[in-house]
């Protein structure tokens, strides 16, 4: 049994540590083809594209083991089958299930390898991916001035060129746009010829012009070449070079790293124990917010339905219990008691006559038809109730949705640890049943299960997040499809069935035509 179990355990790995590297591979080029953009003509180092490409590789394995798994058990057991290396084991007397076994338990450490990564690797790759790619969309192109074109990289300056010489670097027919006084085209140099290059390990651009003009205009209140204030007219000032030299800053066309923290709070790049906090800090921001609306219910209604009581919900009632201590109710007694010791029993009366007094002018005031200014203001009254119900209300939803995204996030680093498991249990009774290995049929059906998971995934997490089903429903709805229609296929390997054989589908048909004539005569 054990040369059985390495037979089977070996021709494994080989086709899954193959089949991982070219999965990966593909999934890489998918996600950096969406910022291909953003990436190209920023003159990155080759140490910055490989420190992506590292940190997205890692962000894709989750997503590579599934189907790695899924397309190396196919080719196995195909290959297994097609060479009559199965059969062969089942003439031994070991059951399919038996064999099995040894892949079954190396895809369960795979399992938790898988999760091991989705839980600590993966949130650490893409802190330092995105964090790297925002500074690289922050990053200006590189220095590349095109012929008839100005160029507006550099700040406040905009450079035209007529030729570009490309062996000799000769520019002709230069014209710069000098924006950095902030009035508009007042500053305008031209040169025949010029070259240009970097200096002081390329911080800055030093640009030789020859045989040029510099135009300068100044506005009325500037002063004169002798330090006199100018008059009300405009200063024009014209200058002929021979040779000028010009020197740009290019700290702007750097690099610069963020600090990763302004990072950290997405969902994608925190892992379960940070979820989970998460979601409790979400969760009572929630309750928070319920009560702050039940307990505004006697002050947004000051007149109409005052009497009336608004129920809570149990949930809420006893966070509210808990929120309002005995210690806060014991001072709060204590200095009602002490102000109603200290007030005059003279004044307690003159209270009493005045509540009586003003009980019976509210009663006169209901009693007397209603004024237009006491509608206006009753009006507004009711327009800012419910400007602050649909705050509170806009308020509640967007923290539900926030609650909803870090659960989804949490759920998921789960189901796609035990999708492999899933994609175990389709790949390896799938590739007994079609016996066919090598890069052909099982490619194909790799495909087609890579693409129905893929597909209920986003389906289920796009529910889970419009709260059109429970999160953890929505989360491991692609897991339970798949583990069904897997035991379906052990069900069907078990029996031998022929389900990729014309034949088998001619039985079925022949014996239902044959059960409708039985039932026809009958």
């Amino acid at each position: 049994m054990k040369k059985i179990d390495k037979l089977i355990l070996t021709s494994f790995l080989g086709p899954f540590i193959l089949t991982f590297l070219v999965v990966v591979f593909i999934l890489l080029n998918i996600h950096m083809l969406k910022y291909f953009d953003d990436i190209i003509g920023k003159d990155l180092g080759w140490d910055v594209i490989g420190q992506l490409l590292f940190y997205f590789a890692i962000f894709n394995t989750p997503v590579a083991l599934p189907l790695a798994v899924l397309l190396s058990s196919l080719i196995t057991f195909g290959n297994l089958g097609e060479h009559f290396e199965l059969t062969a084991i089942k003439s031994l007397g070991i059951s399919l299930v038996r064999s099995l076994f040894p892949i079954f338990v190396f895809v369960l450490f795979l399992t938790g390898g898988a999760f091991l990564v989705g839980n600590y690797l993966v949130p650490k790759a893409a802190l330092e991916a995105y964090s790297l790619l925002y500074d690289i969309k922050q990053k200006k192109p590189a220095l590349d001035l095109r012929q008839g074109a100005f160029y507006n990289s550099i700040p406040d300056i905009s450079i035209k060129v007529n030729e570009k010489e490309p062996e000799t670097g000769i520019l002709k027919g230069v014209i710069i746009y000098d924006h950095r006084g902030r009035t508009g085209n007042k500053e305008v140099i031209i040169a025949d010829s010029g070259l240009m290059y970097t200096i002081l390990n390329d911080q800055y651009l030093k640009l030789e012009l020859f045989n040029g003009y510099n135009y300068k205009e100044g506005s009325a209140g500037e002063s004169d070449f002798s330090g006199k204030p100018g008059g009300g007219e405009d200063s024009y000032r014209k200058t002929k070079f021979s040779k000028s030299q010009i020197v740009f800053d290019l700290s702007s066309f750097g690099l610069n790293r963020t600090d990763k923290k302004w990072f950290q709070s997405n969902r994608i790049m925190r892992n379960m124990n940070e979820l989970e906090t998460d979601i409790d800090s979400v969760g009572g921001v929630i309750k928070n917010e319920k009560i702050s609306i039940y307990a505004s219910a006697g002050q947004l209604y000051s007149y109409h339905f005052k009497n009336d009581s608004v129920t809570w919900p149990e949930e809420i009632k006893s966070l509210k219990k808990k929120k309002d201590s005995i210690a806060l109710a014991k001072r709060l007694a204590d200095e009602s008691s002490k102000y109603s010791a200290s007030m005059p029993t003279s004044e307690k009366i003159k209270q009493v006559t005045l509540s009586k007094k003003d009980s019976l002018k509210s009663d006169s005031i209901f009693s007397s038809p209603y004024t237009p200014s006491e509608i206006s203001v009753a009006v507004a009254q009711a327009r800012l109730v419910k400007a602050q119900l649909l705050s509170h209300n806009t308020n509640l939803k967007a923290y539900e949705y926030q609650h909803r995204e870090f659960a989804v996030q949490w759920h998921k680093i789960l189901a796609q640890a035990i999708a492999c498991i899933a994609m175990f249990l389709i790949g390896a009774p799938l590739g007994a049943i079609i016996k066919k290995g090598g890069l052909g049929v099982p490619v194909l059906m790799s495909i087609l299960f890579f693409i129905v998971f893929y597909v209920l995934s986003l389906v289920g997490e796009k529910w889970a997040k419009a709260a059109t089903v429970s999160v953890p429903l929505g989360m491991w709805m692609a897991n339970i499809v798949l583990v069904l229609i897997g035991l379906l296929f052990l069900r069907q390997a078990r029996a031998d069935a022929r389900l990729f054989d014309s034949d088998f589908y001619s039985v079925v048909w022949d014996k239902i035509s044959r059960r409708f004539l039985k039932q026809a005569k009958a």
